[in-house]
């Protein structure tokens, strides 16, 4: 399926005020708080402890009790109760106050990632009493002020606080001096109980504190107030911090002076934080990066640059992405002794840093030769971006561009490190599944990758799995966009259909329903086609069960309106045609679809389309194959007795559409129908000794040799004709049937003859051995015999096969 690939252009810049939807993302062990960031493992059984705790996880009640005695005998060690934990966001279980409230006694956990989730105050309050070492809350929008007074109630062992997007707990504002409430009301945000308490956050312990997007309105010592009590704090983020009173010089950061990590990402006035910053002397990482372009330029970067490089002596990490702190180039240091095209470091060129963060950097300065850097994120080569891509997971507008600067790499390049692209693309489109635009991005990316052999001989069963599950998230969650619906469909049809999917197999199929019912109009024809093709494929070579839900998740209703659709505006095009025959598959040994098919007026659009497109060949060959299903249900024949079906089905019989196709079909359906014997063929006309004379002389002018478009998995249905001996044109269409499929394809066939009780009728019809399946037409006799010839020529076959291995 050829087409040219969608994508998104990405946002340039970055403001504060973004939208953040509400939701979770389905989180795999890469992406917890300690976890290595990769989606790469090793292709090893899962483990017995995993296997338990998804079976718990996905079946609570096994953790309900009945009396207050179990409650008490139950309980589980830190490290089991750790695991379902992590093993609830691997299976997508939201962590809401019903999951928490289950585990409230069984057991006590250290660690919390409660990212996504729709967790309340309540719930959280039962966690918090486990004293918590770590605890994450990105974007639990359910969250207010009040789980702020808990975790300073229960935080005696807190070491790691993360209040991501989307969470409302601290407050926004201080009061002025001398104005204090003795009241905690107005929920508790009014900013003066913060200074009487003296504390924002009460943690005595905290050493890792990422505060992101945090708005502040008034009180110009509001960061003094959050940062001085935290005294052993060494980590500190405040990406996108802003104050509406301005940042002051960030002399507040004095408070915290063991800091070796700080991230001030997108934060306002960073200008003026040189003279605190020079003074932080146990600095290892320093984030100043920007991503608003107006706030990125300085008015001396390369003597902040060089001052701030000078004063830390520790220093071995500095990002200052998005800025013009590596200056235009012009003032680049080369002498015999010294090289460096970023004047402001040429005091580290004998002493280069682990990591430089040059993504999007004013004048293209990632693309300088001279970076005393060994590990540098930018924009001007492959290796940079990758590196960016892993840096900035957490930073979703960051991610927007960089998503589609890998794009242009799969696109117009030859990428060099597909493992580690596939890597970016998985953990962008999992932690941000609500982020459009990286959905999109990644999507489009996706695409590329999955295309290539070379990767496809490295993955194994489960990070193919990961792939899959991560797209149909990010399709599920955004369904209505149809870039997103196109690009996904592209990446699924990459895959081997069903055999690939079959572990995620009801989530594709509402997915793909939702795509072929929903996105129809003409500037969507393609997503249309691509979804009704990926669904019929999905529909075809599995067992009934699934063929059950696929029909129980409304498929048969919702194909029948597409062919209703079509029939309206005139067309029979090969969504129509997929229609039908999405449902000729779904009906296959499935009577529950073939009575959806029928209580649907399946069989006035039948007509319908016959009438309408006479010359369509294979949109009549998947009519037919369907009827064909409907037909061996015994409970629904009668239905198909009425004149008007009848007689169309006894014309089709001379039909030479589709080869032999369309006739086989139509002999089948009236083969099953005078099976029931004369007294069920309940109309006068056609007669029935009319019927059945024409539909022998057809048979008997197909070429026993011809080739088949036919699936069959099972052949009960036609061996039961083949018994029928009060009505031998039955025995005829179903012997030949036999003898045809075991000639053209005896290696398909044969063996299905033999497992299915064939060949041992066929021997009783020879031999005349039973009066119970015996034959008055010595045609049939001979295409008896002539089965099992094919049989046993298969299975001498078979045995010299066997002797040449041996």
């Amino acid at each position: 399926m050829n087409s040219a690939y969608a994508r998104c252009s990405a946002r340039q810049r970055c403001g504060r005020n973004r939208r953040t939807s509400r939701g979770r993302t389905v989180a795999t062990s890469s992406s917890r708080m300690s976890g290595t960031k990769t989606i790469w493992e090793c292709n090893s059984p899962d483990s017995l402890l995993d296997l338990s705790a998804r079976f718990c996880i996905t079946h609570l009640d096994t953790f309900l009790t009945s009396s207050k005695a179990e409650v008490d005998t139950l309980h589980l060690p830190t490290e089991i109760g750790e695991k379902l934990f992590q093993m609830a966001q691997e299976e997508g279980v939201d962590l809401d106050d019903k999951f928490i409230h289950i585990f409230r006694h069984l057991t006590r956990i250290c660690r919390a990632s409660l990212r996504e989730s729709s967790i309340t105050d309540r719930g959280i309050k039962y966690l918090l009493r486990h004293g918590l070492r770590e605890l994450d809350i990105h974007n639990c929008a359910g969250l207010t002020v009040q789980t702020l007074h808990n975790i300073n109630r229960y935080s005696d062992n807190l070491q790691n606080l993360c209040v991501g997007n989307s969470v409302q707990i601290l407050p926004d504002y201080l009061q002025p001096e001398g104005t204090f409430s003795d009241s905690e009301s107005e929920d508790g945000r009014d900013g003066n109980i913060y200074e009487k308490q003296g504390f924002i956050i009460k943690a005595p312990k905290l050493k890792r504190l990422c505060v992101r997007d945090l708005f502040v309105n008034r009180g110009p010592m509001f960061f003094d107030l959050l940062l001085k009590p935290l005294t052993d704090l060494n980590h500190l983020d405040l990406s996108g911090a802003f104050h509406n009173q301005g940042m002051g010089n960030f002399g507040w950061l004095l408070n915290v002076s063991q800091l070796v990590s700080l991230t001030l990402h997108n934060v306002q006035d960073v200008e003026d934080s040189l003279k605190t910053l020079c003074q932080l002397k146990n600095l290892h990482h320093v984030d100043i990066s920007q991503c608003n372009e107006s706030r990125g330029h300085f008015k001396q970067p390369t003597q902040f640059m060089e001052t701030l490089v000078r004063s830390l002596p520790k220093l071995r990490s500095l990002d200052i992405s998005g800025t013009n702190l590596a200056g235009t180039g012009g003032e680049r240091t080369n002498t015999e002794s010294v090289q460096c095209d970023i004047a402001g470091l040429a005091s580290r060129v004998d002493n280069p840093l682990e990591f430089l963060g040059l993504y999007k950097t004013h004048n293209e300065a990632s693309g300088r030769q001279h970076i005393p850097a060994r590990s540098i994120s930018g924009d001007s080569c492959e290796a940079q971006i990758l590196v960016a891509g892993q840096r900035y997971l957490d930073r979703p507008t960051v991610l927007e561009n960089i998503l589609n600067d890998l794009f242009h790499v799969f696109r117009y390049e030859t990428c060099q490190n597909l493992k580690q692209a596939l890597d970016i693309l998985l953990l962008a489109m999992e932690r941000h599944n609500h982020e459009k635009h990286i959905q999109i991005s990644g999507s489009a990316s996706l695409y590329y990758v999955v295309k290539s052999e070379s990767l496809k001989r490295d993955w194994n069963v489960k990070v193919k799995r990961k792939i899959l599950g991560t797209l149909l998230n990010g399709m599920l969650t955004h369904r209505e966009d149809p870039t997103m619906m196109r690009n996904g469909c592209l990446t699924l049809c990459q895959f081997q259909i069903p055999a690939d999917v079959l572990f995620d197999y009801k989530r594709l199929v509402k997915i793909l329903l939702h795509i072929v019912s929903e996105h129809t109009s003409e500037e969507n024809n393609f997503i249309q086609r691509a979804g009704i093709f990926l669904l019929n494929s999905l529909a075809c070579q599995v067992d009934g069960q699934q063929k059950m839900l696929v029909g129980s998740l409304g498929a048969m209703e919702k194909m029948l309106l597409i062919i209703t659709d079509k029939l309206q505006q005139g067309v029979c095009d090969d969504v129509m045609e997929t229609a039908w025959s999405t449902m000729w598959n779904v009906t296959d040994e499935t009577p529950v679809n073939c009575e959806r098919f029928l209580n649907g007026g399946g069989m006035y659009l039948f007509l319908k389309c016959k009438d309408r497109f006479p010359d369509k060949a294979d949109l009549l060959r998947n009519m037919m194959g369907l009827l064909g299903n409907v037909a061996e249900v015994p409970s629904l024949r009668h239905k198909l007795m009425t004149k008007e079906f009848v007689e169309e089905f006894a014309f089709l019989l001379d039909s030479c559409s589709d080869g032999i196709e369309v006739s086989y079909n139509a002999a089948g359906v009236l083969a099953h129908m005078a099976s029931d014997g004369p007294q069920a063929w309940a109309v006068d006309q056609p007669d029935r000794d009319h019927v059945l004379f024409r539909m022998a002389r057809a048979i008997n002018r197909w070429d026993l040799r011809s080739g088949r478009n036919i699936n069959y998995r099972s052949f009960s249905p036609i061996i039961r004709l083949a018994g029928v001996s009060h009505t031998p044109e039955c025995q005829l269409w179903a012997i030949w049937a036999l003898a045809n499929l075991t000639t053209v394809t005896p290696e398909k066939y044969c063996k299905l003859v033999v497992q299915e009780g064939g060949l041992s009728l066929v021997e009783e019809m020879l031999n005349e051995n039973s009066d119970q399946v015996k034959t008055s037409l010595h045609q049939v006799k001979e295409w008896a015999g002539i089965v099992r010839s094919n049989v046993l020529k298969w299975e001498e076959q078979g045995d010299l096969n066997l002797e040449f291995d041996g």
